[in-house]
């Protein structure tokens, strides 16, 4: 099966699909000039493949591409970024 990973700035998201299911999302806020990541979830039976780790990347790669401080506010984001 294919994991499929977008980004998604209309719904302040990323995501990962399989077989265009959403399985997973990494959800951040634009406040004040920056992007705070606020949720960050995957279903449980595609645990333990990197699935959450990718979305939390994807965003700070994203932002970091327009110039815009991320600040990790969920506690897997900050055990990524910290």
């Amino acid at each position: 099966m294919m994991i499929e990973y977008r980004f998604e700035p209309e719904m302040n998201r990323s995501a990962a699909y399989a077989d265009n299911e959403l399985i997973g999302i990494c959800e951040y806020v634009n406040q004040d000039g920056k992007w705070l990541i606020t949720h960050t979830e995957v279903n449980p039976e595609f645990g333990g493949q990197g699935i959450a780790r990718k979305l939390v990347l994807m965003i700070a790669k994203n932002a970091a591409e327009s110039g815009i401080e991320v600040v990790p506010i969920c506690s897997y984001a900050v055990k990524v970024l910290g």
